[in-house]
């Protein structure tokens, strides 16, 4: 049975080698094309899938859109700076945030990447994704479905 593709949520493993990361663009440009095929089929943008799937949904747009996933290590440390997608506070939405390992800079560099991430997600269309500042001055994004 051939694995199922999952988008970079931000929460997984570190990749490695160049042929896994052609082959991974390859994986990430099907998804997203086939997630546009569902849009078109159904007429609704955001679709069904997605409006059921925030997280992953997100995920997968931001993965195509080019920007990096943050990764973590064998014992659970964050080892590679970019966005993590977790569930929204409420049902049907998602959390962004640019994290990365202690000593990265991932929290100086937070507005403006964040922002690129509202740029991706307005551009796929479908979603509305506002940045917030949350505890500590962190700053994040709030995701959800246009109705």
């Amino acid at each position: 049975m051939a694995d199922v593709f999952e988008p970079e949520t931000g929460d997984g493993p570190v990749g490695s080698g160049t042929n896994t990361e052609v082959t991974r663009a390859a994986e990430v440009r099907t998804a997203y094309a086939g997630l546009l095929q569902i849009r078109r089929l159904s007429g609704a943008v955001p679709a069904a899938w997605e409006r059921n799937q925030p997280v992953r949904a997100v995920a997968l747009t931001l993965e195509a859109a080019g920007l990096p996933p943050s990764a973590v290590g064998p014992s659970g440390e964050r080892a590679a700076t970019g966005y993590r997608v977790s569930p929204g506070p409420r049902p049907g939405t998602a959390r962004v945030e640019w994290l990365g390992p202690p000593g990265s800079g991932a929290r100086n560099e937070a507005v403006t990447r964040l922002r690129a991430c509202v740029s991706a997600l307005e551009a796929a269309g479908g979603w509305d994704a506002l940045l917030y500042r949350g505890e500590r001055g962190l700053r994040f994004v709030e995701v959800e479905p246009l109705e």
